[in-house]
């Protein structure tokens, strides 16, 4: 993609533009340029510092979770080819000359220019602390600073991030990942100061806390310790405290990258930047731009947001190409993120400094969750702060400025608390922004529809750039198409996915009704005409291979999963009847019912992670994973299992996963029901059952709630007088507390609305659809649902019994039957042609006693060979 590099690059008769910095703003100043033509009629050169194209530094901790830097990338593969671009890659800028108008890179290349552009973005600021230059301390800027973390993360037990706002917490975030004892270390009184007020930053302190991340604030760095190799030992803080910590990694926020500027005699601020007026020219000298976070706005603001960069890419190419701009005077500093796995945003006036501002509070510390708007004395919403909840973001933000159609107190309280109505996109006025980091308005995106003829989201994507940025604002962008198209009489096309025209719940009623018993059968008679010779998707098979399952005793289907056309229909785990890890091993997880396990039990799975060099972790679930299995393993590891009575977890599966419970009554003073018996109970009568997504349950033993049942997908509580039952919980990514659907409940009322409640879950949710969204989803809500399955308004639920009915009297664990047939053993080699031979990129390096994948495929632990013929059959079927 570089062009080969030479002394002297002369003018050519086309005008030249010279870009320093290929950052996400540089690549989008790219884009604007060739979208304006103008790259056809003007030479444009590229000089960058890194070694790559420019990538996704919004997204950068994601390399830690194995996306590689190729995945990262923003310039799409023939895009520099496409439109002529010279890239010169590693090859930076290192002096500019006006009065010649020229800019000598450090290779020596010399390059004319008529047009200058500067995108050298920002750098990292590392406090003057002593010691700042021992080995073992970092910045967190680019792709190579993350791989020197990396590598250096492999050899130390203990990490410290001086820093507690965006990157600073992306760093802490990395350094989890990496195994580490990780510290936060913020001088402000909160963490992301910037951004939420007091108490965001005490609700996200308490929720990365849990997570094992140590948090410091209202203190500084005050000297880094090394030892005599010149390694970091600790960190002196300002308050006479001492952090024993291995690395250092700085994230005290950045400044504007502005030396070439200050070199070549442009105009910088007292406080830096590169001073720019509204078509983001040097008033200097108007053949030099500058855009991103080298620039000084004429707000009199550097913008360290993508958002803004943007923006002035697009002012500056649009001034370049002689069109007319409303030029960049500010931009929007709102932001959602996701920090250490916690939803974070911010937008408008979050901290209420507007005179006579009213705020409006929501706080469930338990669940982590703070939402707060600011709104004015006439109703205006001004702002507000999320924090563990932040899925309002996009709703919320396009209000800012109007008076929202509701109260305050609808648009925070959380679903099944009081809040009456849900707001749509719909509902915003169509000046509304709707994707900030285009500055898109919804009626921008109406207009693809109505003007341009977009039908679908990636057209009305390619039209406006909407939600190709940090992409959240989907969401909002995909009702609004859908809203559009049906109000201009389109039939949306609400299908599974390309093959098939229905959705996943009409799909259920065609496969049940028909007793249709294969995949090919429902394909050839119900697919898309243009499908029906295919094979089928990646989304429908596994969907499909689902319903059948779940549906098998009623069409006369095999319930076991990897017999004939099923198993070509199942997900990478499901083949395997276990969870892939990320170095290409696999996990074992035995089912363990309401977490009781007798002590020989307990030996054997220690006998089985010794004898196999597995690593060993007892999970929030009350189950003990097993790490690190290679596929041929499996049959061994499950051999030794099965005999000693354990049965598949289903931790691979779209299947009930685990049904946790505290002791209850027959331990804890508190408990009035046997919580640990119903747990058992109902663990074994839904185990296998596969249904659109997981599920997870809880049975707490009293209202203390130990097991926190509201966070299920169905929970049952204890009263003095019998059961409540509560649905439609998560305690994910999108915590949401279940809603009680019945309460008092009898043993035999429990079982029985339980039933009822996951077959019609099963019968009509969409696919990949948790309880908690399909609640919400589902027309008239909880109400619909207590309608139906309480008091039977739509005739059904002797049906949906009888189907559950049929799924306890047919259940067999799908291990003991793989272990009963030689030919469904063979399919767990590594390799096909050589079956006994181990996988060689499965490897591990020691970690606290156990083991760890090791990702750049160095030598770890031998662990045992063995063949499957070892394996011995087991005697009969059923399950134990």
């Amino acid at each position: 993609m570089a062009a080969a590099a030479s002394p002297t690059s002369a003018r050519t008769d086309r005008p030249t533009i010279v870009l320093i910095g290929h950052g996400m703003v540089g690549q989008r100043f790219l884009e604007a340029l060739a979208e304006r033509g103008v790259t056809e009629t003007s030479r444009v050169v590229v000089l960058c510092e890194e070694p790559r194209p420019a990538y996704d530094r919004v997204q950068l901790t994601s390399y830690f979770s194995g996306r590689s830097a190729e995945e990262l990338s923003l310039v799409e593969r023939d895009f520099m080819d496409r439109h002529g671009i010279e890239l010169h890659l590693g090859d930076p800028a290192e002096t500019i000359d006006r009065a010649a108008r020229t800019v000598t890179a450090r290779s020596g290349l010399t390059v004319g220019y008529d047009t200058l552009v500067l995108a050298t973005g920002s750098y990292p600021f590392v406090p003057p602390v002593p010691g700042k230059d021992s080995t073992g301390c970092f910045v967190y800027r680019t792709i190579e600073d993350l791989l020197a973390i990396e590598e250096y993360a492999k050899n130390v037990t203990t990490g410290a991030v001086v820093g507690g706002g965006l990157l600073g917490l992306e760093a802490a975030g990395a350094l989890t990942g990496l195994g580490l004892r990780t510290h936060v270390v913020e001088f402000a009184p909160r963490l992301m100061p910037v951004q939420v007020d007091d108490g965001g930053g005490a609700a996200l302190r308490r929720t990365i806390e849990d997570m094992g991340v140590t948090v410091h604030t209202g203190v500084g760095g005050k000297e880094i310790t090394a030892g005599e190799d010149g390694a970091v030992t600790g960190m002196e803080l300002s308050d006479g405290s001492r952090l024993d910590t291995d690395m250092v990694i700085f994230s005290a926020g950045v400044r504007p990258r502005d030396q070439l500027a200050r070199d070549c005699g442009l105009e910088v601020g007292e406080r830096g930047g590169i001073v720019v007026d509204a078509t983001c020219r040097t008033p200097g000298d108007t053949a030099v731009y500058a855009i991103g976070e080298c620039a000084l706005a004429c707000d009199g603001r550097v913008y360290g947001l993508v958002a803004p960069g943007y923006e002035m890419a697009d002012t500056a190419a649009a001034a370049i190409a002689e069109q007319d701009t409303d030029g960049f005077t500010g931009a929007d500093t709102s932001t959602k993120l996701k920090l250490l796995g916690v939803d974070v945003a911010s937008f408008g006036d979050a901290h209420g400094a507007s005179e006579g501002a009213l705020d409006v509070v929501y706080c469930d510390s338990r669940a982590g969750v703070y939402k707060k708007l600011v709104v004015g004395a006439d109703g205006t919403l001004l702002g507000g702060v999320l924090v563990g909840d932040a899925e309002a973001y996009g709703m919320l933000r396009p209000l800012t400025g109007s008076v929202p159609p509701v109260s305050p107190e609808q648009l925070v309280l959380p679903a099944g608390a009081g809040a009456p109505v849900a707001l749509g996109p719909s509902a915003l006025p169509d000046d509304a922004v709707i994707c900030n980091c285009h500055n898109v308005t919804k009626g921008t995106i109406r207009g693809a529809v109505t003007e341009h003829s977009c039908t679908t989201v990636p057209e009305v994507k390619k039209c406006t750039k909407a939600g190709t940025g940090c992409g959240s604002c989907v969401k909002a962008l995909t009702s609004l198409v859908n809203d559009e198209l049906e109000a201009s009489g389109v039939i949306v096309d609400k299908g599974l996915c390309g093959c098939f025209p229905h959705t996943r719940a009409e799909l259920y009623e065609v496969v049940r009704t028909l007793r249709l018993a294969s995949y090919e059968e429902l394909l050839a008679s119900h697919g898309r005409p243009e499908a029906r010779d295919g094979d089928g998707c990646e989304i429908c098979k596994p969907a499909v291979g689902s319903i059948i399952a779940s549906l098998a005793p009623s069409v006369g289907a095999d319930g076991y999963i990897l017999d004939g056309e099923q198993a070509a229909l199942q997900d990478t785990n499901d083949h395997f009847l276990a969870n892939l890890q990320r170095n290409g091993s696999y996990s074992v997880v035995p089912r363990i019912p309401g977490g009781e396990i007798t002590p020989e039990k307990l030996i054997v799975i220690g006998e089985v992670a010794r004898d196999f060099g597995l690593y060993t972790k007892i999970t929030g679930g009350q189950r003990i994973d097993l790490f690190g299995a290679r596929v041929d393993q499996l049959p061994l590891i499950w051999s030794r299992l099965v005999d000693a009575g354990f049965e598949s977890g289903h931790a691979y599966g779209k299947a009930l996963r685990t049904v946790k419970s505290c002791v209850g009554q027959t331990w804890c003073r508190y408990g009035v029901q046997d919580s640990v018996r119903m747990a058992i109970q109902l663990e074994l009568r839904y185990r296998g059952l596969r249904s659109p997504h997981k599920l997870k349950s809880a049975v707490s033993g009293c209202a203390r709630e130990c097991a926190e049942a509201r966070g299920k997908d169905f929970g049952v509580i204890a009263t003095s007088n019998g059961w409540n039952l509560y649905v439609g919980g998560n305690g994910g990514a999108d915590p949401r507390h279940a809603d009680l659907l019945a309460q008092d409940l009898s043993h035999a009322e429990l079982i029985r609305l339980i039933d009822r409640f996951l077959m019609f879950y099963i019968r009509t949710a969409d696919r990949l659809e948790r309880t908690s969204a399909w609640l919400e989803r589902i027309d008239g809500g909880l109400d619909h649902v207590r309608d139906v399955v309480v008091h039977d308004s739509l005739g059904l639920c002797d049906e949906l019994e009888a189907l559950m009915a049929a799924h306890v009297h047919h259940y067999r664990d799908e291990w003991a039957e793989t272990l009963n047939d030689p030919e469904r053993l063979a399919r767990f080699v590594s390799f096909v042609n050589a079956p006994e031979a181990p996988d060689p990129s499965v490897r591990f390096t020691p970690e606290r006693d156990q083991i760890k994948p090791d990702l750049t495929l160095l030598a770890g632990p031998t662990l045992p060979v063995r063949t499957l013929e070892s394996v011995r059959p087991l005697e009969g079927t059923s399950a134990r």
